[in-house]
């Protein structure tokens, strides 16, 4: 999977486009900004969007060809992020540190899937704010008529808001629900295809 990853992420385009996502962009915009934790965040997009808002920005991905591109759009638009090479199991942030976690499209499997979500809570202050969008159980129907809509290939890798209530049982959810969506993200996130959208707060 780390192969899958360095490869696509070291083609010239941003594989997901330099913009945020607009979910994440939509409730970022209604918070106070404080510091904010991006796990799996890829080329950066997301992270380099919060720290232009205003946020103190941690990112982490297991790819360098990630960091990298990450790195340089940083630059590009002249803020910075705190970015680490790592996966989930390798980072050891401090307990209730950060204001909001965002998820997006990160897809943990079902092994390990509540397990991931309840380690990232911890980093999580009382109060603070979960932000997720990511492919929900439909999506396989839509990636069969349009792969260009990319996303998993398991059923075990997606989410519906059952899985979503028990990962995150206690906090208040918002707005767990699933919607049909079009996605214009870069190359490889594009077409009509349905989300889980959830924000929630510890």
């Amino acid at each position: 999977m780390k192969d899958f990853w360095e490869k696509r992420y070291n083609e010239p385009d941003y594989a997901y486009g330099k913009e945020p996502n607009v979910f994440f962009k939509q409730q970022l915009n209604t918070l106070t900004p404080g510091k904010i934790l991006l796990p799996a965040e890829g080329e950066g997009r997301n992270a380099v969007y919060a720290a232009q808002m205003g946020w103190e920005v941690y990112a982490y991905d297991f790819s360098t060809n990630a960091y990298k591109k990450a790195c340089a759009l940083a630059k590009e638009k002249n803020v910075e992020i705190k970015y680490q090479i790592a996966s989930l199991s390798e980072v050891d942030y401090k307990k209730n540190f950060f204001d909001a976690i965002a998820l997006i499209y990160v897809h943990f499997p079902d092994i390990v899937r509540t397990q991931n979500h309840q380690k990232l809570s911890g980093f999580l202050k009382k109060g603070g704010a979960v932000i997720l969008e990511a492919f929900s159980s439909n999506h396989l129907h839509y990636q069969k008529l349009n792969p260009n809509v990319g996303g998993p290939k398991l059923l075990t890798q997606l989410y519906t808001k059952e899985k979503l209530c028990e990962d995150f049982h206690g906090f208040q959810l918002l707005n767990p629900i699933e919607e049909e969506i079009t996605l214009e993200e870069g190359n490889y996130h594009r077409g009509t295809t349905k989300v889980m959208r959830m924000r929630a707060l510890k």
